[in-house]
């Protein structure tokens, strides 16, 4: 089992920036990937970002140049710099983990989600 707890959401204008942050425990982190979804309402939940334990990173075509993923693994930890906010990113913000040798796309693990809000 692998708990994630996520912080750092908030209110922001537009343009404005925020990180979130996700710290893990349980199971050995340098064992899964993370990856950060957001849900907007009404909106299915969608990947915004993902970082491997060994750094490679994927990137939701929309938050390209904006956001950015890292990871600290001395700390068991994933963030999510948010840069140049939109309306278009309020959501709640779920980070998620599976085994990096798991070959499902599915996340078994998740967070209980951190409200971003982005005013105009």
């Amino acid at each position: 089992q692998v708990q994630l707890v996520e912080s750092g959401g908030g209110l922001v204008q537009s343009g404005g920036s925020l990180r979130l942050s996700c710290v893990a425990s349980g199971r050995t982190f340098s064992s899964y990937t993370i990856a950060w979804f957001r849900q907007a309402p009404g909106k299915e939940r969608e990947i915004v970002a993902s970082v491997t334990p060994s750094g490679i990173s994927f990137y939701k075509d929309s938050v390209k140049g904006r956001f950015t993923i890292s990871r600290d693994s001395a700390n068991s930890a994933v963030y999510l710099q948010m840069n140049t906010l939109s309306p278009e990113d309020t959501a709640v913000y779920y980070c998620g983990a599976k085994n990096v040798y798991s070959s499902s796309f599915d996340y078994p693990y998740w967070g209980q989600g951190t409200q971003v809000t982005v005013t105009s």
